[in-house]
């Protein structure tokens, strides 16, 4: 967060706040700035896991979508029951 940020610079800007806001507010204001930045950061996680969720619920929807439905044997073979069988033809041994 402070990487383009050196020593030199933080000095100047604590330097202008104890100026503009005094010895007295600075700590009140470090300690509001710090509970911002916590809330920002819990709701940034919160988030970031709401759509790791969502993008794993579609991912298995995908994935469910893609395996073929089982076939039954019943669609495949012919039924075999008495009244729609055709009729059989006997054979006589003599």
């Amino acid at each position: 967060m402070f990487g383009s940020l050196g020593m030199p610079e933080l000095i100047i800007i604590l330097v202008i706040a104890l100026i503009i806001f005094g010895p007295r507010k600075l700590p009140e204001l470090g300690k509001s700035l710090g509970r911002s930045l916590n809330e920002f950061k819990k709701a940034s996680n919160d988030l970031q896991n709401t759509l790791e969720q969502e993008i794993k619920i579609e991912e298995q929807k995908d994935a469910a979508a893609k395996v073929p439905e089982p076939v039954l044997a019943a669609e495949v073979l012919p039924s075999h029951d008495a009244d729609n069988a055709p009729p059989r033809e006997t054979v006589s041994r003599s």
